[in-house]
């Protein structure tokens, strides 16, 4: 018997869909399908999953020549586990689905905000040193400069908070294991196929935007500093502001598709890594801020002092992969 034949043997056996199988173990139904018609093979911890799930051995799923179905002694702990899980139904899907998708463009108002908080800082910063007369001094630019871009950030935080308690009523989906009722993960996935297009193109503007946002500091920059204080830099977070945009709208409703069908990054094994290093982030860039103030007003050059935040954001994502994969591997 072939491992397609077991698993639909074994699936038919509990009386459980294909789509009630995939939920079990976090993949699509598409996926079960496959495996059942020989189109495709799992992954091994997928099949150790199985044999976890069925009450069987790997080597019963694995090997040709054992036919009969072992018998093993009830697996009552996971059954136990499955019952406690919280079933969503389609009407609490769609909530959060259309939630979402309302919240989504509030949210990239506010990460993009935070992106143009230091333009003011860098404009002023410029002129203070090479506007033509000095009437403002570089104390008096740093200090407004800094006023601006702390109402900057805060308006945004303001945003992102406000409506992050929106969806706090749905902060399971990101957080525990759960199971779809009947029929809701094929209308999530069709909902999921619509938007794909939408959701590529984002991404493709979104990236071509970033990369022609560095064009005029290359091309104008490094021959005069006071244009690329000026204008280049400016220019540059404009170009980024409006590609994250892009990025944090369109991934707020891709993500929502995948929180309920817990795939990609919202698996169950995902979701408990991302609880233990949830404390990372806000940790990560409260002490980024402090250093670039702090900086700022030691080298008295706030318009330099700008270099902090790429650097930073690339360093978030170095160390937020070595924490993710440490805290996974002691898991």
């Amino acid at each position: 018997m072939l491992l397609g034949e077991k698993i639909i043997r074994l699936r038919k056996q509990r009386a459980w869909s294909q789509e009630e199988l995939a939920t079990q173990l976090g993949i699509s139904r598409q996926s079960v399908s496959k495996w059942e018609s020989g189109a495709s093979i799992p992954d091994l911890d997928k099949i150790i999953r199985m044999s976890s799930l069925f009450g069987v051995s790997t080597d019963y799923l694995l090997k040709e020549e054992i036919e009969e179905l072992e018998e093993v002694p009830p697996i009552v702990r996971e059954k136990e586990e499955t019952d406690s899980l919280r079933s969503v139904t389609l009407e609490e899907a769609t909530e959060f689905l259309d939630l979402t998708r309302k919240t989504a463009s509030k949210i990239a108002c506010g990460v993009s905000c935070c992106i143009l908080s230091p333009i003011c800082l860098l404009l002023l910063g410029g002129l203070s040193e090479y506007g033509r007369g000095n009437r403002i001094s570089d104390d008096m630019a740093g200090s407004l400069g800094t006023t601006v871009l702390l109402l900057m950030v805060a308006v945004g935080i303001a945003i992102l908070i406000s409506n992050g308690m929106r969806l706090e009523k749905y902060g399971y989906m990101e957080k525990e294991p759960f199971t779809l009722l009947y029929g809701v993960a094929g209308i999530v996935e069709k909902r999921k196929e619509g938007f794909a297009a939408t959701f590529r193109k984002c991404i493709t503007i979104g990236v071509t935007l970033c990369i022609l946002g560095v064009v005029p500091l290359l091309l104008f920059g490094s021959r005069d500093e006071r244009i690329a204080a000026i204008v280049c830099i400016p220019l540059l977070l404009c170009f980024v502001a409006v590609g994250v945009f892009l990025f944090v709208w369109a991934g707020s409703i891709n993500g929502s598709f995948d929180k309920v069908l817990q795939i990609g990054d919202h698996t169950p094994e995902k979701k408990e890594v991302a609880r233990r290093t949830s404390f990372f982030a806000g940790a990560y860039w409260c002490i980024i801020v402090a250093v670039y103030i702090g900086v700022s007003l030691y080298i008295g050059n706030w318009h330099r002092s700008w270099i902090i935040w790429p650097v930073a954001g690339v360093s978030f994502a170095a160390f937020y992969m070595i924490l993710g994969a440490v805290v996974g591997r002691k898991k």
